[in-house]
Order: structure tokens, then sequence, then C-alpha cells
């Protein structure tokens, strides 16, 4: 029997889905929007996704214009084309600096500030703020 009542719609199932609002894709921008010099291992790290995978998706990214990437000595230096616009139909228009700016400029507030931090402080990334993945 269904249970409708409001407790139960609080607590989540041992089947619960694990969907998020980001995608990988998004969470690898955001990412290399917060550090141009990441590399692919704390990439991976901090999304919970194999290094292959985080390599494929800068690859997405570079090949549909969202970066360009600098070789400097062994390393990788990103640069986003902010100007560049969200793929989907339903935000086409929007340029993808709206969602680097939430994650990276985003400054506390009293309301969203911890007990203890002065607000304007910056927000540390959500790597430390969030555990991203559930299944650990």
């Amino acid at each position: 029997m269904f249970d409708d009542s409001p407790l139960a719609a609080d607590v989540p199932s041992a089947a619960a889905s694990t969907w998020t609002f980001l995608t990988h894709h998004a969470r690898v921008l955001i990412e290399i929007a917060r550090d141009p010099g990441v590399r692919m291992r704390d990439i991976a790290a901090s999304i919970g996704i194999t290094e292959r995978t985080a390599q494929n998706i800068v690859r997405d990214l570079y090949e549909a214009g969202y970066l360009t990437r600098e070789r400097i000595g062994r390393r990788n230096r990103y640069s986003l084309n902010l100007d560049r616009q969200f793929r989907y139909r339903t935000e086409a228009g929007v340029p993808i600096s709206v969602l680097t700016d939430i994650f990276t400029q985003r400054e506390l507030s009293p309301r969203n500030g911890q007990p203890g931090e002065t607000p304007g402080k910056a927000i540390p990334p959500l790597r430390t703020r969030f555990r991203l993945d559930d299944s650990r």
C-alpha cells in the first residue's frame, strides 16, 4: 500500500535514486573554472569518476568550443569560453558563465553562512563541502 503521510516522503528508501542536478560535464567545467591548471587526476578524484572519463569529458568540452588548452611544460592550462552558450534548447542563449559563477564566485550571506564564519567569505569548492558520491 502507498504511504502518503508527510513523513514518508522525507525518508529515502534503500532503492532511492542517486541522480544529481549537475552532469559530469558540468562538474568538470566547474572544476576547471575553479583551477585552470587542475590535473585530470584531481578532477577525477573530486568528482568521483575515472581519470579516463575526465579526459573524455575535457575532450568533449574542447571539441565543442567550451575550453581551450595550452601546454605549459608537462601540464595543461585551460581557458574557458564563458560566452559559449548551453547546448540544450531550453537553456539556449544562456552563457555557461551563469553556471560557473554560481559555484566559483558566490559569497556567503548571513542566511547560508556557517556558524562562526563571517559573511562575505568565499564558499570553499563543492568537493570540500558536500559529499558528491553517495556510494561511499
